[in-house]
């Protein structure tokens, strides 16, 4: 009661701090974005301010932003006898605002109406990250000290294959074997589901090359824009069909999904038969299928329109992570959340998967498990993106729950 009562005390001061973390722009910058400096650095200052025992920052080297590397923030608050290192994992950067006439209002410049948070970043990841820190800070503030470690982690990259983020990290040993990792990127509105599993990702980069021309002189050319739309129309359809088993365990999505996505610019003018034409598909697999052999498929019909249009089309892989062992669905961790969410919630949870790409999954890889949860109505990386605040708020009193009872 007295967690309950402390969040509520607070609970403008989270609001504020969700709404500080929405008005900085760290859109990733292999999205075209700035990256996450801005944020790391006011993150580490409110840190500083409160009770932690350790706070310590991880660059990661990256030219890819002018000043150089992306930061990981570890902040430790040191348990009474320790046994192991719970571990909370957020991340700061954000996917792009997108096409703004979709927006009611500038994505960077948080608005508070009908008991919502719009901005970006508001759900992906703002609202968690925001719910764990207070959920410590709630601890502090009742002088709570759990039996165990708790570290929040605060890591860059997410939103593009995390090299400069977890995978980073990794590689710093800083994480045990022992070690509980809780990854709140992901959830339902209810806040009952509880994501144990993730399923494969497979980025196909298309790229199309033909021969530019004059619109009047088809005869001169070889479009590129042609030969990939029917390239991507039998592959989208190809995928589909074979791959169509169904696996209940990812009960919202439990299929595999095929999605063409990304579109890059080809030529300026309408009367130019473009020479280039380059797509993107994102594909999420369910666990029993095997990537490599999607990819052979790809290739083949690939060889058919090189024939078929004479153009060559070239086959990238930015991105290629296969499925991991799900964490058991009765390991310790799981069930201590489902304690703490139905003592304070009052409801049923359960456990399933989701279509794959946060954190958990890379951390399943390496043997050690993770536990996904959140409570969100599904607005990431959509035009105005909001956070329930009632959500946010609740959240923080079950992550202070949680933690004080680790």
């Amino acid at each position: 009661m007295d967690i309950i009562n402390h969040v509520e005390k607070i609970k403008d001061e989270i609001i504020e701090s969700l709404r500080k973390f929405v008005s900085i722009n760290s859109v990733n910058p292999r999205a075209g974005g700035p990256g996450e400096k801005e944020v790391a650095e006011w993150l580490e200052s409110y840190l500083n301010t409160l009770k932690f025992d350790e706070i310590k920052r991880y660059d990661a080297p990256d030219d890819a932003v002018e000043y150089g590397y992306r930061p990981n923030i570890v902040a430790m608050y040191n348990g009474t006898n320790p046994e192991r290192t719970i571990w909370f994992i957020t991340h700061m950067d954000k996917v792009p605002e997108g096409d703004l006439s979709l927006w009611d209002h500038d994505p960077f410049d948080p608005v508070v109406k009908d008991g919502k948070i719009f901005g970006r970043g508001s759900e992906d990841n703002g609202s968690s990250l925001i719910a764990t820190l207070f959920g410590v800070k709630t601890m502090m503030d009742l002088n709570i000290r759990p039996k165990n470690n708790i570290g929040l982690v605060f890591v860059s990259d997410e939103e593009t294959g995390s090299e400069y983020g977890i995978k980073y990290l990794l590689k710093q040993n800083i994480f045990s074997k022992d070690d509980w990792y809780y990854v709140p990127d992901s959830g339902n509105p209810e806040g009952s589901f509880i994501e144990i599993a993730e399923k494969s990702i497979l980025w196909l980069k298309i790229e199309t090359l033909g021969k530019q021309a004059h619109a009047s002189t088809p005869n001169v050319a070889r479009n590129a824009h042609r030969a990939s739309i029917y390239f991507a129309k039998e592959l989208d359809e190809f995928l589909h069909n074979k791959y169509n088993a169904i696996d209940n365990m990812f009960g919202r999505i439990p299929i595999s999904t095929f999605e063409p996505t990304k579109k890059e610019h080809n030529v300026d003018n309408v009367n130019t038969i473009p020479g280039t034409d380059v797509l993107y598909f994102d594909c999420r697999v369910l666990p029993q299928y095997d990537l490599n052999e999607i990819i052979l498929d790809v290739n083949k019909i690939k060889e058919k329109y090189e024939a078929k249009f004479g153009v060559k089309i070239n086959i990238d892989i930015p991105q290629m992570e296969f499925a991991p062992e799900p964490t058991p669905k009765d390991h310790p961790m799981v069930l201590k959340l489902k304690e703490s969410i139905e003592i304070l919630r009052s409801i049923k949870t359960f456990v399933g998967g989701i279509g794959g790409g946060t954190c958990a999954a890379i951390l399943r890889h390496e043997g050690l498990p993770a536990v996904v949860w959140g409570t969100m109505d599904h607005m990431a990386h959509q035009p105005n993106e909001y956070i329930k605040i009632e959500h946010l708020i609740e959240d923080t009193k079950v992550y202070a729950h949680l933690m004080s009872n680790l």
